[in-house]
């Protein structure tokens, strides 16, 4: 079994504010079993799952059935409730909740979807609440390297050198059976394949179809089948919607559906400052992109789940306002990644399967921005310092660099 200790250090972060915490990633990505083995530290503890029946009804009996919690010390009780943005009511009912007994509880609230946006409703949880991603693992989790972000912001450009084995054996497995912990612990891609087809099944037709009303299931299937042979290209919804001869606003609502539901996640273009640059155009990228064939390709979703989900880990812990981002102008030059800060570029990242060379685009932005850059390959042992007029860029191995790339700062409990 796999402790998934960066999030249970983190929900100690967010739970200490008094606010209710909001765990939401993809389904079967861990959230339920971490934060049940979290909860197990505290004495007094009420789990409620709105998939039980039984628990559906005591809700319905009872609103605060949680008050008969038989404490066994004055410690306060930890409430979590899983999968209850499933109920139509679920944000006015914690609202009502959180109002009348954050003081006196603690609540965790668990979803397969992003629980801020998942259903409408307005605003009425603004202000009671922290949001924690939850993610498949990845190598910057499962490696043992790591770094402060405080030295990893100062040098971004260094690395530890130790847990080198470690890091080149979680790179092989995550290539192989994606970060999903139960194929990725059972490490067999013929369990993958059989998991991976009922996984975007049960996607589609129990969670989405039952929360949104769909006229064609059939098609939103057809267009996640469709989705990895366009990863890594900037992508155009006019093209999808002529491809599948759908209207644009059904493509576009079926990407922010998939998008809710950790499907898929979006880089956006940064136009700040940069002349010609691609205004709407969006990349987008799969949490299980083992359904990836093209190597390359699948090689760029997997650097970039690692930095999406540091930047969210950034984010939800308070170190500051980051954002993930790529570079591409008119001309057709393009920079994989760019990581800003307080919107303002910090670090230019460019994914290259097997090429040692520096990329040229790399080292043009790199003079423009004047900020660190780094390009990762899927190549070992290389780790070559390039000087860029004042600047310098690194090429490195990927699951050398990537797993001392920081999640938490380091002291944090």
């Amino acid at each position: 079994m796999i402790k998934r200790e960066f999030y249970k250090k983190l929900l100690d972060e967010l739970i200490s504010d008094g606010k209710m915490v909001f765990v939401s990633g993809p389904r079967q990505a861990g959230k339920t079993t971490a934060v049940r083995e979290y909860a197990e530290k505290y004495s007094n503890l009420r789990y409620f799952n709105w998939d039980s029946y039984s628990d559906k009804k005591t809700l319905a009996l009872d609103p605060y059935f949680f008050e008969k919690i038989d404490r066994k010390d004055a410690t306060k009780p930890l409430v979590l409730f899983d999968e209850i943005h499933k109920y139509k009511r679920w944000k006015n009912y914690l609202k009502g909740v959180y109002d009348d007994f954050s003081k006196e509880y603690l609540f965790i609230v668990t979803g397969s979807g992003r629980l801020d946006i998942s259903q409408k409703g307005g605003d009425a949880l603004s202000g009671r609440y922290f949001q924690m991603n939850f993610f498949p693992l990845t190598v910057s989790e499962l490696a043992g390297k790591k770094r402060g972000l405080g030295d990893f912001l100062s040098a971004p450009l260094e690395n530890s050198a130790g847990g080198v084995n470690e890091a080149k054996d979680a790179w092989n497995t995550l290539s192989r059976c994606g970060g999903f912990p139960e194929p990725f612990l059972k490490g067999e891609e013929k369990f993958l394949l059989k998991w991976s087809e009922s996984y975007a099944r049960q996607i589609i037709r129990d969670d989405i179809r039952n929360l949104y009303d769909l006229k064609n299931v059939e098609m939103l299937e057809m267009l996640v089948a469709a989705l990895p042979s366009r990863i890594g290209s900037p992508f155009s919804i006019s093209g999808i919607a002529s491809d599948f001869q759908v209207a644009f606003e059904t493509i576009k609502n079926w990407l922010r559906i998939l998008d809710a539901f950790y499907v898929l996640f979006t880089v956006s273009t940064w136009t700040k400052k940069v002349a010609r640059s691609i205004l709407k155009e969006k990349k987008l990228y799969l949490f299980n992109y083992t359904e990836i064939t093209d190597a390359p390709v699948k090689f760029e979703n997997m650097v970039a789940l690692e930095i999406y989900k540091a930047v969210k880990f950034w984010n939800n812990a308070g170190y500051g306002r980051f954002g993930l981002h790529y570079l591409r102008n008119r001309d057709k030059e393009e920079v994989d990644f760019l990581i800003a800060r307080d919107n303002e570029p910090i670090l230019l990242i460019e994914a290259k399967y097997s090429d040692v060379n520096v990329s040229r685009n790399l080292m043009t932005f790199q003079n423009y921005f004047n900020v660190p850059a780094v390009q990762l390959v899927n190549v070992e042992n290389v780790h070559r310092v390039i000087k860029n007029g004042k600047n310098q860029a690194l090429i490195a191995t990927a699951h050398v660099w990537l797993s001392a790339l920081p999640l938490l700062e380091q002291g944090k409990k």
